[in-house]
């Protein structure tokens, strides 16, 4: 082998790592911050859903609740949270979302999670068009997707940006929504 050889193959083996290293920057590495917002997320997403198996323990709930938004303004910081929470057409569910995560600390875990439940999917409305898109490309997942009964669902979810809501979307229902749930827990009391 002469020389010219070895720096043929040596730069050709540099070109594949270099191709490599690449590929592999579509993922980038996380901070510490992002990994303690991931951490506490899914401690979060944890809690809430051990809390609602064991008969909406409250305490459960609460620390759930905490945990989910804190490592959300983790991952994310705190400003663009306060961005995503706190747009002019995205009140209406950040007031659910965070009045049910209220009315669980108070003690009122099953209205507590409805209104949250209802919050989380008017917020994260526009996501679920993505979400649903990429499920169908997984193998096992997009052929459930793709039964019957579920297509139905899933099309419509996957089709337009705006979900379906169990509630018309005015603010006379809000208003209504909102009145009829307070005389709910007053009546509770």
């Amino acid at each position: 082998m002469c020389p010219s050889e070895g720096y043929i193959i040596n730069y050709n083996l540099n070109k594949r790592v270099a191709k490599m290293n690449a590929s592999w920057t579509l993922f980038r590495k996380m901070s510490m911050r992002e990994e303690i917002g991931m951490g506490l997320t899914g401690f979060g997403v944890f809690f809430l859903f051990f809390g609602m198996i064991l008969f909406f323990d409250k305490a459960l709930l609460a620390i759930g609740n905490i945990l989910f938004v804190a490592g959300l303004s983790f991952v994310i910081g705190l400003e663009r949270t306060f961005r995503f929470f706190f747009q002019k057409h995205k009140m209406k569910a950040t007031s659910f979302f965070l009045g049910g995560v209220f009315v669980v600390l108070i003690g009122w875990p099953i209205i507590g999670v409805l209104l949250e439940i209802y919050g989380f999917f008017l917020l994260f409305r526009g996501f679920f068009p993505v979400a649903v898109g990429f499920i169908r490309r997984i193998p096992v997942l997009g052929s459930i997707l793709n039964l019957p009964f579920i297509s139905a669902y899933a099309d419509k979810v996957g089709e337009s940006n705006t979900m379906w809501s169990p509630l018309p979307i005015t603010d006379s229902s809000s208003f209504h929504t909102i009145s009829f749930l307070l005389s709910t827990l007053k009546s509770l009391q």
